[in-house]
């Protein structure tokens, strides 16, 4: 067993290599592919589109309000704050275990004093320049120490990465949510004006005697639900803005506040998804996996390095007298060398659990990695789904809106003329309004869509 320690000991030596295992980006568990189907209508992209990982969000979002939102945002949020600051944390311990590979050299002045049993005291003065215990890193321990250390750093740069992205995300659909809140508060409004004028118009019709309270009571239902609405989204707008300036860090002005859903949120038509799913490679989320996992191979290395010898250096070179008047006279000086070898014989099994460790924690981020390819496939898998349909249901919500929009005119128009009850334009009145609830509710859903494709495809922010 010596022997074998010993031998790979000179051939990592003499090679200069390290003793973690050389890395191997594991294969993506997803299909090359994203899915066919019905539901994955392609859209049209242009031939030289870039991927969305090379599409800055200043060139994605088009609203110059939504843009300067944005702009509050990463200047205030505080979660983005607090990630910044692990980065600097993680490059300060890198620059720990960098310093590790190179010898410390320190100034000392000191005193050696002793008393013997006649009383006499005799004291040794010296002064130089020490070199504290420096390992040589002969099988890469301290490299493989600062390679985990790197790629802890590299980490925490691609989190806070990612966490601009879904900051980008978020603000972005709090802010369209807001505004299509405000169309429908609108929307309520409008339609409280309108049925308050037919109820004032049945209860007059009802106090003349000319019909039974039926009517009055039927307009004034539709009355009470629009002044209901509206006092739910007045409460809706108001929680939409609490929410955006919380995620902002600070108080929005009211002239980057939506007053309504934009035509375009983006300035792309279309963000492109004839690329296969070895972009997901490039989101942020799934780069931080793939440095955890660098870290986790090099501290293999960490971990294999403990198995064989360590060679300490420790020495002093400088002046040594027995008065400290003549410590740097002529004939004063004075050095030490103290190399140390350790050749690890037994630990009770220390070092192999602690490679067991080492390995585990690879299995584990080999996993996590394999995983956050699974989540990011998924996520952009649904996400195109929802925009192979989301065109369809655009339409059809419009031309739903449209129809009942000219049911409810004539309804509306015979019962002014006493053609009818009020029943028939009750009816359709309703049907009327969900279906402009659902043509506002379609068309945030579109808007919503292009900016969660940004996200899951790897936007850059």
């Amino acid at each position: 067993m010596n022997k074998t320690i010993f031998t790979l000991a000179a051939a990592a030596l003499l090679a200069g290599c390290s003793l973690a295992p050389v890395y191997q980006r594991p294969a993506a568990p997803v299909a090359a592919a994203w899915p066919q189907g019905e539901a994955y209508k392609p859209a049209a992209s242009a031939a030289d589109a870039k991927p969305a990982s090379e599409i800055a969000w200043r060139d994605f979002i088009g609203d110059q309000q939504l843009r300067g939102v944005v702009d509050l945002a990463l200047a205030n949020n505080r979660d983005l704050r607090v990630s910044a600051l692990n980065i600097e944390k993680a490059r300060a311990q890198y620059g720990i275990d960098s310093a590790a590979q190179l010898p410390k050299v320190n100034a000392q002045v000191g005193q050696n004093a002793a008393r013997a049993p006649g009383g006499d005291i005799s004291r040794q003065y010296s002064g130089g320049l020490a070199l504290p215990a420096y390992e040589l890193d002969l099988f890469g321990k301290l490299r493989n120490m600062s390679e985990a250390g790197l790629q802890a750093w590299l980490g925490t740069e691609q989190a806070q990465r990612a966490q601009r992205l879904s900051l980008v995300a978020e603000v972005a659909t709090t802010w369209l949510g807001l505004a299509a809140d405000k169309e429908r508060l609108r929307l309520a409004q409008d339609t409280l004006k309108s049925q308050q004028t037919t109820f004032d118009l049945s209860k007059r019709r009802f106090e003349a005697g000319a019909t039974s309270g039926l009517d009055m009571y039927e307009a004034q239902t539709s009355v009470e639900a629009a002044r209901s609405d509206m006092a739910f989204y007045t409460a809706q707008v108001a929680a939409g803005e609490n929410a955006l300036a919380l995620l902002v860090g600070t108080q929005v002005p009211a002239s980057l506040l939506p007053q309504a859903l934009p035509t375009a949120v983006t300035t792309l038509a279309e963000l492109p998804e004839g690329v296969p799913s070895s972009v997901l490679l490039q989101r942020p989320d799934v780069l931080e996996a793939e440095h955890a996992l660098k870290a986790a191979n090099a501290n293999i290395g960490v971990a294999r390095a403990a198995f064989f010898p360590s060679i300490t250096l420790t020495g002093t070179a400088g002046s040594a007298s027995g008065a400290l008047g003549d410590l740097f006279k002529a004939g004063s000086g004075a050095w030490s060398f103290l190399p140390q070898l350790t050749v690890p014989l037994f630990d009770a099994g220390a070092n192999n659990a602690r490679l067991d460790i080492a390995k585990a924690d690879n299995g584990i981020a080999v996993a996590r990695y394999e995983k956050s390819i699974q989540s990011a496939f998924r996520e952009v898998s649904d996400a195109l789904a929802q925009r192979g349909t989301l065109d369809e249901r655009v339409a059809a919500q419009a031309a739903l809106a449209e129809a009942a929009s000219r049911s409810y005119r004539i309804h509306e128009a015979r019962y002014q003329k006493g053609a009818e009850s009020y029943l028939n334009a009750l009816v359709s009145q309703r049907a009327l309004y969900a279906a402009q609830q659902g043509l506002i509710s379609v068309r945030l859903a579109k808007a919503a869509n292009q900016v969660a494709l940004y996200k899951v495809l790897g936007g850059w922010a």
